[in-house]
């Protein structure tokens, strides 16, 4: 569950690809809901985006759920988002509020004739969950992420990230003298299959380091996401788009399954949105 919530500020910081908001008759594409592998889209003028994630591992009672609203900063080139985690945790089960993330994305390339974008990110994890409880690491953290997408063909998009946490004090990953830093990657391949209908292949790989005065432990987490994705139009320009994975570890994650839930409510919220 930690490395799957941990994975899962990445979808504090997708945007959207849509250039314009869509007329009642017109049906935009969906472009910008990958699970768990940040996208390099920032979000238009005039859109936000709501995104919900949920997460369960067969078997147990925990669970993991995500609020994240993305707002474009004036336009396209700069993006603020925030991510709220509920989480539910231990023997016996507690539940409550996880830690909060804010998120800042700047649109560094965004080329449509070749198909390639790139947005470098930045988020601070404020520690907000109760780390005594299980629900939070009980320290601010800083995170970085850089996310590349490429337009591979008329039906093939692939995304790719490559980033790094730091928390200098993290006793709820430990005791009080714990500190925590990771490093992670991920991969993922889109079909377009139908503009309102996708199928998608992430994969995830990330290395934990945990340092007190017990000592250091290293700790490897790999998770392929098999998953597919559809979308509606309403009028008005709202976009909803929901989505079903299951991510299989492998590795010394071998033998985890779960299933995780995706759920986007796209919409303008200016009169000159575009």
């Amino acid at each position: 569950m930690l490395a799957l919530s941990l994975f899962a500020t990445a979808l504090a910081a997708q945007g959207s690809t849509r250039d314009t908001v869509p007329k009642p008759a017109e049906k935009a594409a969906i472009s910008d809901n990958s699970f768990l592998v940040e996208e390099a889209y920032n979000q238009e003028t005039g859109v936000v985006q709501h995104i919900s994630g949920f997460s369960r591992t067969n078997g147990s009672g925990g669970w993991g759920y995500s609020l994240t609203q993305e707002w474009p900063l004036g336009g396209r080139r700069h993006q603020l988002s925030y991510t709220v985690p509920l989480t539910r945790v231990g023997e016996p089960a507690t539940t409550g509020l996880g830690d909060v993330m804010v998120n800042y994305r700047l649109q560094a390339v965004f080329d449509e004739a070749r198909g390639v974008a790139v947005s470098p990110r930045v988020s601070w994890s404020f520690p907000t969950g109760d780390h005594q409880k299980g629900l939070g690491l009980g320290g601010g953290g800083l995170q970085v992420n850089l996310p590349i997408s490429k337009t591979l063909g008329r039906s093939l998009v692939s995304h790719t990230n490559a980033g790094a946490s730091w928390f200098s004090r993290a006793p709820g990953a430990g005791d009080a003298s714990t500190s925590l830093h990771n490093v992670f990657l991920g991969q993922s391949l889109i079909w377009l299959a139908r503009s309102r209908f996708n199928l998608l292949v992430e994969t995830v790989w990330m290395r934990a380091t945990t340092e007190s005065d017990a000592g250091t432990g290293v700790q490897e987490s790999v998770f392929i996401i098999p998953g597919i994705r559809w979308g509606y139009d309403v009028r008005g320009g709202l976009q909803i788009v929901p989505g079903i994975g299951v991510p299989i570890g492998i590795g010394s994650s071998n033998g985890t399954r779960q299933l995780f839930l995706y759920l986007s409510l796209e919409h303008p919220f200016t009169a000159t949105a575009k």
